[in-house]
């Protein structure tokens, strides 16, 4: 019988890696201190790039092997007026791939149901990005245990000790309730807005492809998929195209950053996690669209789609997370549910503020 031969990472030459390491060399000649926005200051909260109802501290996480290494934690702080009663919850807000937080009606909507909203830009990301690092990189989800808990630490020292309630979206959406299975108690609600439960294509895609991604990551961590991002949910958020939101173009380029193996290893390895089932003992929120379409070209129907994630598996995946899951499908959203238009948006903040009302003591 011939025994079957061992997959092997294709050579770096190949063109698909050629046209990945162009790629990667492209984003970072466009990656200078100069495109950078000033870093919030340490130990104090400054003025941040969201305008003067919210404010930003840089929290210092020491040193891995490319440098010094931090986050970020943004406050919702309206100009020239504080909170007239105290908070009832904390809510921390974690974003995604490719991105910051730039939620701007966040604040307020938490704020009217007795919240204090903090958002935190993780290592590599966003505030917390800086010119020496690799943007977004990580090889192991759990190293956001350490952005977290500063996170955490520095509302309670802001606010004093309240329920807390998270709130992630996408890649956020994985690794925090890996976090909140390895942390029980810690919780008062969950919020998941599209999380990033399973690899698309389903688990028989993760299952074939994961030993050859894992192979490569162990090898070459760094080394750049030969992936592209048509830019299509860029184009249906961006203000300068056809959507509603400024964007910070050096945190969140067109393109997205390149994606690499051992990233992609690590978020592999919770997507195993989720399916195998997770224990979280606090009650969860979903949030997702009514409907996937991802194509290579753009189509008219990407305005009322979630374009990046298939959300019929966000839901059959999210049945795995804890004992008390509550899915919500918000017609025509896009993947993140409240950057969609006006009136789809308003739709999920109505649906969160019911559950909040129902679950969040």
């Amino acid at each position: 019988m011939t025994r079957p031969r061992a997959i092997r990472p294709a050579p770096l030459n190949r063109l698909g890696d050629a046209v990945a390491t162009i790629r990667d060399a492209q984003h970072l000649a466009r990656f200078s201190a100069d495109s950078l926005p000033d870093p919030p200051p340490e130990g104090r909260w400054g003025s941040d790039v969201l305008g003067p109802d919210y404010e930003a501290r840089t929290l210092p996480l020491g040193e891995d092997a490319e440098g010094d290494v931090v986050t970020t934690l943004v406050r919702y702080r309206p100009e020239g007026r504080r909170p007239v009663r105290r908070p009832a919850f904390a809510v921390l807000y974690v974003h995604g791939w490719t991105d910051y937080f730039l939620h701007t009606e966040l604040g307020p909507m938490w704020a009217g149901l007795g919240g204090a909203l903090y958002a935190v830009d993780l290592r590599k990301y966003g505030r917390s990005l800086r010119v020496h690092q690799t943007p977004g990189y990580t090889a192991d989800l759990a190293t956001y245990d350490d952005d977290l808990a500063a996170a955490i630490d520095a509302v309670a020292d802001d606010v004093g000790a309240l329920p807390l309630v998270i709130m992630a979206h996408s890649t956020g959406g994985l690794t925090v309730p890996l976090w909140a299975h390895r942390h029980p108690g810690r919780l008062a609600a969950l919020v998941l807005v599209s999380p990033w439960l399973e690899l698309q294509g389903s688990q028989l895609m993760r299952t074939l492809s994961g030993p050859v991604i894992r192979e490569i990551a162990r090898a070459q961590p760094l080394r750049p998929l030969p992936t592209v991002d048509p830019g299509f949910y860029h184009r249906t958020i961006s203000a300068d195209q056809d959507g509603e939101w400024p964007l910070v173009e050096a945190w969140r380029p067109e393109h997205g950053f390149p994606v690499r193996y051992g990233w992609l290893s690590a978020i592999l390895a919770g997507h195993a996690q989720v399916a195998a089932g997770l224990r979280i003992d606090a009650p969860i929120l979903l949030l997702r669209s009514a409907r996937s379409f991802i194509a290579p070209v753009w189509d008219e129907e990407m305005r009322r789609s979630d374009v990046v994630l298939e959300v019929d598996v966000i839901a059959e995946r999210a049945l795995r997370l804890g004992p008390l899951v509550t899915v919500a499908t918000i017609e025509d959203a896009l993947h993140d549910v409240v950057l969609s238009p006006r009136p789809v948006r308003d739709a999920a903040y109505a649906v969160v503020g019911r559950w909040a009302t129902a679950y969040i003591r």
